[in-house]
This record gives C-alpha cells, sequence and structure tokens, in this order.
C-alpha cells in the first residue's frame, strides 16, 4: 500500500491532461517522424511439441490480460499505430510465444494494477505489462522471464538535473512514476536517503496515462520520470526537451501465471526453443534492443527486491 505520510501526492484529472493535449504531432499519439519496424517475424514460426505438451491437454486457447498502449510512447515494449494495429517488441513476442505454443491468446484489456489480481483469481490464465520479478509477486504469481528491462529516469527541460545515481541527486524534485509498480517500491523504500541527511524530500505523483506523464514532462509539471529503461530511451528522441537521466537499476522481466500452473513452464520452455532456433534474437535486433534478450527463459527466478 502507498504510504502517503511519505509523499505528496498530486492528482491530475483526465479533464485537465486532455484539454492540454495536441493534435496529430503530439507525441502521445505517433508520428510518421518515428518510423516503426514492420517486418514480420512471427507468421512463420514453427510449434514446438515439447512446449505445447506441457500445456494442460486440448489447450487451443489461453486467455492474457494486458494493458492498451495507444501511440508510441511505450515503445518498443508496445504501442498503437495511428489505424490502431499493436505494435512493439512485446507483441512480436507474446505472438511468438503464441505461435511456438500452437494457441490464439483471447486477449482482455486491463490495467497495470489489476492484472495480477486478475491471474490470481482466474480471470485470465496469462498476464503481459512488462512485469519485474519482485520478491512480493512471486509470493502470489508465477513468471516465464522473457527480457531484461530497468528502472531509468527522464528529466524535464527546467529540472536541473544531468543524472541520477543515486536517490539522493532527487532530493527537493517531484517526480512522476506508475502506481503498484517496481518504481514506486523503490522510491518509497528510498524516501529517508535525503531527510537523514538534512536535504528536502523528494516528492512523488502518481500516473498511469503515459500521455499525462509526457504532458507533466514537457511542461516542467515535474523534474523527472522514473519508469522502464527501454521506453525511456525511445522518448527522450521523441520529446523535445527531455534528457535520458541515467538507468538506476535493472530487472529480469516476465509472462505471469497462477501459482503452480502449468502454463508457466510450458511458456518458458517455447521461449527457450524461441531462442536454441534464433527467432527470439532477432525479435530483440528489429527493435534495436539486443543488449535486453535473455539467455535464457526461468521460471520463478531469484529476485533482487
Amino acid at each position: 500500500m502507498r504510504s502517503r505520510a511519505l509523499f505528496a501526492t498530486v492528482a491530475v484529472t483526465a479533464a485537465t491532461v486532455l484539454a492540454a493535449c495536441g493534435g496529430p504531432s503530439d507525441p502521445s499519439t505517433g508520428s510518421s517522424a518515428y518510423p516503426v519496424p514492420t517486418q514480420d517475424l512471427v507468421s512463420g514460426i514453427a510449434v514446438d511439441p515439447a512446449a505445447r505438451a506441457l500445456l494442460p491437454e486440448g489447450t487451443t486457447e489461453l486467455t492474457l490480460g494486458l494493458t492498451r498502449q495507444p501511440g508510441i510512447n511505450n515503445l518498443p515494449h508496445a504501442g498503437e499505430v495511428p489505424e490502431g494495429t499493436p505494435v512493439g517488441l512485446d507483441v512480436d513476442l507474446r505472438e511468438a510465444v503464441a505461435k511456438a505454443l500452437g494457441v490464439t491468446w483471447k486477449q482482455e484489456i486491463g490495467t497495470f494494477s489489476t492484472i495480477i489480481p486478475g491471474v490470481q483469481n482466474g480471470r485470465y490464465q496469462v498476464g503481459q505489462g512488462n512485469f519485474g520479478v519482485t520478491k512480493p509477486r512471486l509470493e502470489v504469481v508465477d513468471f516465464a522471464t522473457y527480457l531484461n528491462d530497468g528502472q531509468a529516469f527522464v528529466g524535464a527541460s527546467k529540472s536541473g538535473l544531468t543524472s541520477v545515481k543515486t536517490l539522493e541527486d532527487l532530493c527537493g524534485k517531484k517526480i512522476v512514476t506508475g502506481s503498484g509498480t517496481t518504481f514506486q517500491q523503490i522510491l518509497e523504500k528510498g524516501t529517508g536517503q535525503c531527510t537523514s541527511k538534512g536535504k528536502p524530500a523528494y516528492t512523488v505523483q502518481y500516473l498511469d496515462d503515459q500521455g499525462a506523464i509526457v504532458l507533466n514532462l514537457q511542461n516542467n509539471r515535474v523534474d523527472a520520470y522514473f519508469g522502464p529503461t527501454l521506453s525511456l530511451r525511445y522518448l527522450v528522441d521523441k520529446v523535445p526537451g527531455t534528457t535520458f537521466l541515467g538507468e538506476y537499476s535493472t530487472t529480469v522481466v516476465g509472462f505471469v501465471t497462477a501459482k503452480g500452473s502449468p502454463i508457466a513452464p510450458a511458456i518458458s520452455h517455447a521461449i527457450n526453443t524461441l531462442i536454441a532456433r534464433g527467432e527470439y534474437q532477432k525479435l530483440f535486433e528489429k527493435w534495436k534492443v539486443p543488449t535486453s534478450a535473455l539467455p535464457k527463459s526461468e521460471v520463478n527466478p531469484t529476485a533482487g527486491f
């Protein structure tokens, strides 16, 4: 649970955000200035019989809980081109896994904070939302890992920040991040780093809409955004006046399933087959993030925090 005593949380209404949005060139909607790779590297992927055999007999469809990501702000993870077609590394990876398992996804849209509970209560058989492996999450769901990501900072033009190596670099600053995330956990855990040294604490604003986050950066309402490294490296190329301030830490990311479900081992086996066949690495090369590829997928690896 978020500690309101530790942070000042600023509420931004949807009406305020929408009133400030721009037209077709708005970075939250995507732009032809930032071409999205279109190579089809998935349709020819063959079924992996060994991975399929790990699924419950007769499985042809799996319910997948995920979040909708309009525009291209969340690339390379996921986004939508103007006609609404989902694109991104996460999209390619889940389709490649489905091909290797010989199943189709029944996709249901949720929010970041509702997908893991949805997996727990059986609404979704699988969840995908750039979920980093953490000790609290491992207590309630199983993971099948599929990439490395990290936690990084992007600064606004008037923030005065040039780099962030420790949370002490943020003292007195306004930070924005998503609720219910590893980013929130890190910021809450580190709040005393400033006050223990007589410095003003940083404050945190929680927003789950990427367009609203971008607008707050552009308008200098916040000093920095704490989010996923892969997406933030893309963000600074699209949003004038923002600066990549550095990666704070790294985390392995995975699909989530119910505890004890046979689906996580099946997904992990399928990913390892894609790795062995060279198909997995090609997806990371397509999205220009080859260093985020894993050498091996694991079920429930040890979590750092």
